[in-house]
């Protein structure tokens, strides 16, 4: 017999006395705890959601829907990128004015090919202002989740109010349990055991999160 069969054998054997209709988990477990804490208007949470990001070292922007282009093609010259890559769904009007070579995301492009691209632009699907997170979800706007992990440099575009939430309880019941999730509180770090803070390991060394509104 396998660990796999030892271990399955004793979950069954320990829920031989329940009955099929009986729910132990949801009524052992208590949901009591609270759903957001305080209680901010819209433009409370959006400012705690921009004071979280900065906190995380994320870089906030904020504009319009008609000063996106240019300020994705500022952030952009900054960086010195001549490749930014493209997720499916991205509104073409956000890369507008961009100088770059779009390169369009494929299920053939290798973790290497990813690698020498310069830059992503993403949408998201929520973000968190309790904890200054950014959640992706592969949808078409986002993509695939490698391609917001390969490149050095990550845009991503949030649209204010309507995507963010105050808590995480309140962003789990925005998405679906089905889809691959990304959750990303600032660029990627990571300290050793003399804390000594490295960026860019599993991700992208800076992270820019336009608020648009």
């Amino acid at each position: 017999m396998s660990s796999r069969e030892r271990i399955l054998g004793r979950v069954r054997r320990a829920l031989a006395d329940v009955a099929p209709d009986e729910r132990p988990y949801e009524e052992a477990v208590p949901r009591e705890y609270l759903r957001e804490h305080g209680d901010r208007t819209a433009e409370q949470t959006v400012e705690l959601l921009a004071e979280n990001l900065a906190d995380y070292r994320a870089i906030v922007h904020r504009c319009t829907a008609e000063e996106v282009p240019d300020l994705v093609m500022r952030l952009l010259a900054r960086r010195g990128s001549q490749e930014v890559l493209v997720p499916p769904g991205l509104p073409p009007q956000w890369l507008a004015a961009a100088d770059p070579v779009r390169i369009h995301d494929r299920a053939a492009h290798t973790a290497a090919r990813l690698d020498r691209v310069d830059s992503v632009v993403t949408g998201c699907a929520v973000a968190i202002a309790e904890t200054g997170t950014i959640v992706l979800d592969g949808s078409p706007e986002q993509g695939r989740r490698r391609i917001s992990l390969i490149p050095d440099h990550h845009i991503c575009v949030v649209r204010v109010p309507d995507q963010v939430v105050s808590s995480v309880p309140q962003a789990l019941e925005r998405l679906d349990p089905a889809r691959p999730s990304t959750w990303i509180s600032g660029p990627s770090a990571t300290s050793d055991i003399e804390l000594d803070r490295v960026e860019g390991v599993h991700g992208p060394r800076t992270l820019e999160v336009i608020l648009l509104g």
